[in-house]
């Protein structure tokens, strides 16, 4: 437990035999369920994760590959069925500092926000270490994020570093998020109509060795139709509440 609460951890890997146990293993000791979701990777990363041992492990391997989104939903339903207060996402490429999980579990521990999003973007000294293409693309689509999500302030929109109290998990359709890569931006439109409170939190940018799986088709093609995609559910969802479809009420850290 941390702070009195019960933490969940989800862990999405896909293809990370190479460092799932390294990301795995950096988790602090107060977190109580750490939720490994194998996405039906073609290498040995279930091999690797199968050997982890730590109290509160849960090992979940999906039989066909669903995408990073449906990786992470998977292990929101699992953490939720354990009775977890607040639910964390580090992905399994060890790019997430554990010293920035208790920043990222403070705002909705203490109730300013339900939902907090790692911010990579204004750590100092970013420049240094994230790719150019990548810092690029992020600002690209954290600029279309504020648009679609109804998030006017959202810094880096691609980031997976996150923390979601239970309360506000149960009131989303989780099944109705888009499962590939977009889903940090799909969730953040599920959360604004939902009327979840964004908090953001600076993070460690960590690059190492690893090799993005995101082709040029995606970033062009996949990600901007998912936007857009977001952009329509929270527009209807804005008319079925009879409110405007920008929304200054909630705030944002």
């Amino acid at each position: 437990m941390f702070q009195g609460r019960t933490i969940a951890v989800v862990v999405p890997a896909y293809n990370e035999e190479r460092l799932v146990a390294r990301a795995v293993g950096q988790i602090p000791g107060y977190v109580d369920h750490v939720i490994v979701v194998d996405d039906a990777s073609t290498d040995r990363t279930w091999e690797a994760v199968s050997q982890l041992e730590r109290p509160g492990l849960v090992r979940v391997r999906h039989d066909r590959n669903g995408g990073v989104g449906a990786a992470i939903v998977t292990g929101y339903s699992r953490a939720l069925t354990a009775g977890a207060e607040v639910v964390a996402v580090m992905a399994g490429d060890a790019q997430m500092d554990p010293a920035d999980l208790p920043g990222l579990l403070a705002p909705v521990m203490s109730g300013e926000a339900d939902y907090a999003k790692g911010d990579r973007l204004s750590w100092p000294g970013v420049f240094k270490v994230m790719p150019f293409l990548r810092f690029a693309g992020n600002h690209v689509f954290s600029v279309l994020t504020r648009i679609t999500s109804g998030y006017r302030f959202v810094r880096d929109s691609q980031c997976g570093y996150t923390a979601v109290s239970a309360r506000m998990l149960t009131r989303l359709d989780l099944k109705a998020l888009y499962a590939r890569y977009g889903f940090p931006n799909d969730m953040l439109a599920h959360l604004n109509a939902a009327g979840a409170r964004l908090a953001q939190v600076p993070v460690r940018p960590i690059y190492g060795t690893e090799v993005s799986g995101i082709s040029l088709t995606t970033a062009l093609f996949r990600v901007p139709l998912v936007l857009l995609r977001s952009f329509l559910h929270r527009k209807r969802k804005a008319l079925a509440a009879r409110r405007p479809l920008l929304d200054p009420v909630r705030p944002e850290g």
